[in-house]
């Protein structure tokens, strides 16, 4: 049976491919979760951000061929998002104003975003699935930017900003490449091929 949720905001049914307003109504579900997430840890409201993207990352699946793929490919990135984030905090570039139970740890709004981002390669970034190298280029500008964006909202803090961007660039020309071969094997946006056929 459909999701009448699912179905009036617009994402793709069960084998659908995404179209035009899946893609708008993904991104913009998108964006709103991540300014969600960074005013509530700006905010000291990090809970309320975070359930904001547990709530775009639960539409998402909802709307998918193969859920279990999406989830899948959800955990796997937050894990890895939880690795990197820890790492960034242990070198002590950056600083958090709410989220982390232990100081050392990535807070758990930011492991919440990298599951946010796991949404986007089988959507709005199918476009960028094939190009590996274009992917590399792409998070290494972005994913510094995109975090220097959240400092500038009080969702974190630089304490030696140039050597946190200059990892986050490393890290992310690696990670978003690496994201895009993953959402290659687990996606549950399109329908099987037998099932296209």
């Amino acid at each position: 049976m459909e999701n009448p949720v699912v179905r009036t905001i617009g994402l793709p049914l069960a084998g659908a491919e995404p179209t035009r307003r899946t893609q708008i109504v993904s991104f913009v579900l998108f964006q709103a979760a991540w300014f969600a997430a960074v005013l509530g840890a700006a905010h000291q409201r990090p809970l309320f951000g975070t359930a904001c993207v547990v709530a775009a990352i639960a539409v998402h699946v909802a709307g998918a061929a193969r859920p279990a793929r999406e989830l899948a490919l959800n955990a796997i990135v937050c894990l890895a998002g939880f690795a990197v984030e820890t790492g960034m905090a242990i070198r002590g570039d950056v600083a958090y104003p709410s989220g982390q139970p232990v100081a050392w740890l990535a807070p758990y709004w930011m492991v919440a975003l990298w599951g946010l981002l796991a949404t986007a390669p089988n959507v709005t970034m199918r476009w960028l699935k094939h190009r590996l190298w274009l992917a590399a280029v792409l998070g290494a500008v972005a994913g510094p930017a995109s975090f220097a964006a959240g400092v500038r909202l009080g969702g974190a803090r630089f304490v030696d900003a140039q050597s946190a961007l200059v990892t986050m660039a490393c890290l992310w020309a690696l990670a978003m490449p690496a994201l895009m071969w993953l959402s290659n094997r687990l996606d549950g946006i399109a329908a099987p091929a037998r099932a296209r056929s």
